[in-house]
Order: C-alpha cells, then sequence, then structure tokens
C-alpha cells in the first residue's frame, strides 16, 4: 500500500519533472548539433524485462526473443526525457508505438517546423529526421571500417548518429542506475509501467539537481512534455512527404559542401 502511495505521488509530479525541450538555435556552435536547426533532441524505442502470465508472453515477445514492454522514449539534447509512453507489447513495431503517441488526445506533441532525430526504424517525414536506409550508420561501423567518407548521405549519417546518441546514453543512464528495469520485477503489468515513467521522472529529478552524476562519467560517449500551446501548431500525423525529403536533401548538401571546404 505504502508503495503504490509513493508511486502514485510521485507520477502526479510529472508536469513538474518532464522537461520541455529547446529548439537547437542558428547560434549554436556544437559540432555534433549545429546542423540540426530547429531540433528538438531524440526519440527511440526500448525493451524494459517484465513477467506476464504464459498465455500473454507471446504478444509481449520482442525481436530479441525476450519478454518485455516496447516503451517509447523522447529526450532533449542533454538526456532530460520529454515524453515517455509506456505499455505496448514488446512485439509492437517502434513506427506502431509513435503513431499512436501522436495520435492521443494528450499524447506526444511536436511543433511544426521542430522534429526530432530518429532511427532508420521511423518514417523520415515531418517532425522526425531519420538517417538513410541502405548506408552506414552506426558509429561502431565507422570504427571499425576504418574506411574515408565517400559521399554527401555517408556524412549526414554519421552526424546524425553521433547526435541521436544522446538517446542511447540516456538509456543506459536509465537503466544502469535503477535495477529494477534490468531484470523481471514481480508486479502487474500496469504497475510495471508506472514504475518505468517513474524512474524516468526521478532521472530528470537527479540530473536537475546533481551538477555532476558519477554514473554519467562511466558511461562511454558512444554505446552498441511540450505544453498545448492554442498558438502553436503541432504534427498529427507520422508520414513521408516529398516536402521534408527535399529539405533533408537541401540539409545534406549544405553539411556536405561545408565538410569538402573550398576547392
Amino acid at each position: 500500500m505504502h508503495f503504490n502511495n509513493v508511486l502514485t505521488a510521485l507520477l502526479k509530479l510529472h508536469t513538474l519533472f518532464l522537461v520541455k525541450p529547446v529548439p537547437i538555435g542558428e547560434d549554436c556552435t556544437n559540432d555534433r548539433w549545429k546542423w540540426f536547426k530547429g531540433c528538438l533532441g531524440a526519440l527511440d524505442g526500448t525493451y524494459i524485462p517484465l513477467r506476464v502470465a504464459l498465455k500473454y508472453k507471446p504478444r509481449y515477445r520482442n525481436r530479441k526473443g525476450d519478454i518485455s514492454v516496447n516503451v517509447l522514449v523522447v529526450c532533449d539534447i542533454n538526456m532530460n526525457y520529454v515524453y515517455l509512453l509506456c505499455g505496448w507489447e514488446g512485439s509492437a513495431a517502434d513506427s506502431g508505438v509513435l503513431k499512436d503517441a501522436i495520435t492521443r488526445q494528450n499524447g506526444f506533441r511536436v511543433p511544426d517546423g521542430n522534429y526530432y532525430l530518429c532511427d532508420s526504424g521511423y518514417i523520415n517525414g515531418d517532425g522526425f529526421l531519420a538517417p538513410y536506409r541502405g548506408v552506414r550508420y552506426h558509429i561502431q561501423e565507422w570504427n571499425s571500417q576504418r574506411t574515408p567518407l565517400e559521399n554527401a548521405h555517408e556524412l549526414f549519417n554519421k552526424v546524425h548518429a553521433c547526435a541521436r546518441n544522446v538517446i542511447e546514453r540516456s538509456f543506459a543512464l536509465l537503466k544502469g542506475r535503477w535495477a529494477i528495469l534490468r531484470s523481471n520485477f514481480f508486479y502487474p503489468v500496469k504497475v510495471q509501467n508506472r514504475i518505468i515513467m517513474a524512474c524516468a521522472l526521478l532521472h530528470n529529478f537527479i540530473r536537475i539537481e546533481m551538477p555532476y552524476d558519477p554514473l554519467e562519467a562511466e558511461i562511454p560517449e558512444v554505446d552498441d512534455e511540450i505544453s498545448d500551446d492554442p498558438d502553436v501548431a503541432f504534427i498529427d500525423q507520422v508520414e513521408s512527404s516529398q516536402q521534408w525529403t527535399n529539405w533533408r536533401e537541401n540539409l545534406v548538401t549544405n553539411m556536405f559542401d561545408e565538410w569538402r571546404g573550398p576547392h
């Protein structure tokens, strides 16, 4: 009873602990983020193990064969959480979970003109900037192959991967701090989802209140809620568009021209 009372009280503080992201400005000089003007951060799905009744296991079995929930997580460039959607079974596709988050009445909101970095499991469309498929992407590929960049798409994917790594580091920090998220725990599924959200809120609280986090220093640099302002238009669907594809191509061209330098 006391556990659930504390859990409920903590979740009621989500308006205080969830962070409102600040878009990357024109004056940004951070080499990792300066190309992504208007970007709010990154998003991805992560698996959290849990226990379910035998008859429900097929629904919760993820592509790795483990029993888990598929949690959509959104963070800003400082690894502070902006939004979480818990409850989807491990068998659910990341893109489907994102579509659900976007269409919920009080769900995930992306202001028109801003966007988040995502991996190739999501559609490259308004509000969501994905890498090029069929082109080297993951950081470990660059480190292991040690071959030079060959074209603009490879450059974009490398820069994109370095910036989007912020969400992977946030996962490592969250699961590294809370052992309950790394193993099957004995609570009903609804309570388990509430525990995940509570751990994310505490993650934000720690990052806000603790100037130096020793756990963050142990995480390698490279690893294998926005209010509904009536004057702001939000993206209400997840789909590709030629306009967004052209915007990405222009970004890639400018990035590649600066990287090559004057001839």
